[in-house]
């Protein structure tokens, strides 16, 4: 144990004794995710560095500290990549916060989400232990569903010190095509187009447009474009299309008007709720600029078989997350009392009473 960790250990365990609140942060690009951040902070950077990476064995384990963009930059030295495209919201942003928000981008419905890329954690939870779950395989099931757990769970069981995630090469060729369409033709297409063998990596649709990724080896994508016609992209203007909307860039993504991340079945009609709509991930993933109530876009969402999720906004009173049924709320309650029994690890960032 590194001299920085065993004074970690020693804080979280005086903090647990005081029952006073620890603010985990590493480089704060996602503060506005979730409820209020507070409590005494505890900075993570200083953990960094990528302890393991073995390309040919596709995972690398890193440090909690390190900037994500660092490890990006490792991955793609040797033409590989994190397959979920994890959203940065600034320069700051780090490995262990990538897990912790376990927020992915575009390629998300094609590839899977982060959690299923999370093959093993180093935590340090509430009591000022040490644990380690799972591996560096994903064979390797001891304790390979609380990796998994950790994912999204906003630091509230514990500072994640490390984690080993799995990596996928990258594509060899990608091209981006626009089509005019209508939402609801947008909609149909792309569940039509889920069925067949396209090298769909990434979709989005805004105002009329329907935008289609298309990634994979170079003849695969060749074939799709002469298939699907519409009109293909400059590789220039593609990638600040498809960072613009992971990093939220797009102007879409500007102004002050609450914004809601709906996921719903990707069949779903248009919700009917006024505000302005962004699509991805294939019709499941629903952007919302609306000022309406938030009691009115989470009921429009459950009547559409989804949820709604508070992203960003100046005021989250009615909480950022939809409310849980009761027995989820005894589970997650469990789970907190478990790894962090003295409630000290970011209270309030996922639910109120967690």
């Amino acid at each position: 144990m590194s001299d920085l960790v065993a004074g970690w250990v020693e804080r979280v365990r005086a903090a647990g004794a005081a029952r006073s609140a620890l603010r985990l942060r590493g480089g704060g690009t996602k503060d506005f995710y979730g409820g209020e951040p507070r409590g005494e902070l505890l900075d993570t950077r200083a953990h960094a560095g990528i302890v393991n990476y073995e390309p040919t064995e596709l995972v690398v384990t890193a440090r909690c500290g390190t900037p994500l963009a660092e490890l990006e930059a490792a991955l793609a030295a040797q033409g590989q990549m994190l397959a979920f495209e994890p959203p940065h919201f600034g320069a700051q942003a780090t490995v262990g916060g990538c897990i912790a928000a376990g927020l992915s981008g575009p390629r998300r419905a094609s590839a899977g989400a982060l959690r299923d890329y999370v093959l093993g954690v180093k935590l340090l939870d509430g009591k000022g232990d040490v644990l380690s779950f799972g591996g560096q395989v994903m064979k390797n099931v001891a304790g390979y569903d609380v990796s998994r757990l950790l994912a999204g769970s906003l630091g509230i069981l514990g500072v994640i010190l490390e984690v080993s995630v799995k990596v996928l090469p990258r594509p060899t060729s990608e091209s981006t095509l626009r089509f005019e369409l209508p939402q609801a033709r947008a909609i149909l297409t792309l569940n039509q187009w889920a069925a067949t063998p396209l090298p769909i990596s990434a979709s989005a649709w805004r105002q009329g447009q329907l935008l289609l990724r298309l990634s994979g080896a170079e003849a695969a994508v060749r074939a799709a474009i002469e298939r699907l016609g519409g009109d293909p992209l400059p590789d220039a203007e593609a990638r600040k299309l498809w960072e613009g909307l992971r990093e939220q860039t797009d102007p879409y993504f500007s102004g002050d008007t609450p914004l809601w991340r709906l996921s719903l079945p990707s069949k779903a009609a248009s919700i009917e709720v006024e505000g302005e709509q962004l699509i991805e991930w294939g019709g499941a993933l629903r952007w919302l600029r609306t000022s309406a109530a938030a009691g009115a876009v989470r009921e429009a969402a459950h009547r559409a078989g989804g949820h709604a999720t508070l992203f960003r906004a100046a005021e989250k009173s009615a909480g950022a997350f939809a409310p849980l049924p009761e027995v989820q709320r005894r589970l997650h309650r469990g789970l907190k009392t478990s790894f962090d029994p003295q409630g000290i690890f970011n209270p309030g960032r996922l639910y109120a009473e967690l």
